[in-house]
């Protein structure tokens, strides 16, 4: 998930008094607003739980007024603590930094705590209605929305609550996953356009986990109602054969022969335990209009690049520009992270949690799986290893910032997070 602080804005406190207020975006969207003191009281809180070892350096205190050229310094300092301190697999993931950010983003939409019903989408346009709390947070929506499903506790792992913007032809463009440091409500909300939505999907990669959820009924209609709604939108290829083939069982109701097409697109792909790393840049047009012209209306181009092993000890950068250049880099996140629950042996089946007066309540046994902690960029000096796994060693999310180029970013610019240590082409 990608964090940046594009822009600052002059405000007024409660006392009268000037403070800059830091907009903090997800995916380009804002979240929250915060302040400087309370970024750095976060960064104390951090520091008290996980030690000074762990936590990134922050920008320092000045004790005069700042100027703006060190206003824009800060909010460039801030922008790399908060993506350092999301990359980091015990700080992004602890309780402390997740609530702050849920916290900051309901003060900062100004949407009191009250019970509200939220509409979430299905994949065949069924509508499940849930009643929450505005305060609610992603996997107590996702409950909420499993327990009107019947759908039992152990599976409810396998999906998530999407963010996605519906078109006119009535499918959808993905906007993000939901996340464990956002309200949905208040995300779909506050974005004042009723073409958003969240919606209920799948969220594994690897299709051996279908078995799994096909064992009950509930499982299979939701992963049934998917394949059928991804075909129609034509995000599955299928040729005229096997959408017949389809048709037919979907005419006798055989639900569990529905399956994805396998080894249909050969064109384009890359196994991703071939990437050495990848990174997200952006950059900036220049204007072609009167000096005067805002550059914040220039519309930001978003690139995905890799490092890829074309062959061996030949390794190629591939760049793809797209505006889900954010959506993919999350999507081979997520690919590394089940690969990972997958070789230590984990399972990504939810453990079960008692409802205790109508909250959530978490077992102390509920464990996630995480990638290796961050570390810093791979140093070009450390001795080459034949083992191909060790060639992968670097995942790394860059920064929006205004480069021109993918490839003129230097490896203090971006976070390296060694997620690929380990995984070799025999766990695919």
């Amino acid at each position: 998930m990608h964090f940046s602080i594009p822009e600052t804005e002059t405000r007024t406190g409660d006392g009268g008094a000037a403070y800059v207020a830091y907009n903090i975006h997800v995916n380009g969207v804002l979240h929250c607003r915060v302040r400087y003191s309370q970024l750095l009281g976060l960064h104390e809180q951090l520091r008290k739980e996980y030690g000074a070892n762990v936590v990134p350096a922050f920008p320092p205190k000045k004790i005069f007024t700042l100027t703006p050229a060190e206003v824009e310094q800060r909010r460039e300092q801030l922008e790399k603590y908060m993506q350092a301190v999301r990359q980091d697999p015990t700080l992004g993931g602890s309780e402390t930094f997740n609530s702050f950010l849920r916290k900051a983003q309901q003060e900062t939409q100004q949407i009191p705590t009250e019970e509200v019903v939220l509409e979430v989408l299905l994949s065949n346009g069924q509508k499940v209605k849930v009643t929450i709390l505005t305060s609610d947070q992603t996997e107590d929506v996702l409950e909420a929305v499993a327990s009107k499903l019947d759908l039992p506790d152990d599976l409810v792992g396998y999906f998530s609550l999407f963010l996605v913007r519906e078109t006119k032809d009535g499918a959808f463009s993905f906007v993000r996953k939901l996340q464990e440091f956002e309200l949905p409500y208040v995300s779909v909300t506050s974005l004042h356009n009723p073409e958003f939505r969240i919606i209920l999907r799948k969220s594994y990669w690897d299709s051996s986990y279908d078995d799994d959820v096909m064992e009950h009924r509930v499982g299979l209609n939701l992963l049934y109602a998917q394949t059928v709604s991804d075909i129609e939108h034509g995000w599955i290829l299928v040729n005229k054969e096997q959408h017949r083939q389809l048709k037919s069982l979907q005419e006798k109701v055989s639900k569990k022969e529905v399956r994805l097409p396998s080894e249909q697109i050969k064109e384009g792909s890359f196994k991703v335990t071939r990437m050495r790393c990848w990174r997200v840049t952006s950059s900036v047009p220049m204007s072609n209009g009167p000096s005067g012209s805002s550059p914040g209306k220039s519309e930001v181009k978003l690139e995905l690049a890799f490092e890829y092993l074309m062959s061996k000890d030949r390794l190629q950068w591939v760049t793809i520009t797209s505006p889900q250049a954010i959506m993919l880099s999350i999507c081979l996140q997520s690919m590394v992270d089940e690969l990972m629950v997958k070789k230590s042996g984990g399972s990504i089946r939810k453990m079960f949690r008692r409802r205790v007066n109508g909250a959530l309540r978490r077992s102390d046994s509920q464990q996630a799986v995480k990638s290796p902690p961050l570390l810093d960029s791979p140093d070009a000096s450390r001795e080459p290893m034949a083992k191909l796994s060790s060639k992968l060693t670097s995942v790394s999310l860059r920064g929006i910032s205004h480069s021109s180029s993918a490839n003129d970013v230097g490896a203090n610019d971006f976070h390296g997070n060694y997620a690929f240590e380990g995984i070799g082409d025999e766990d695919l």
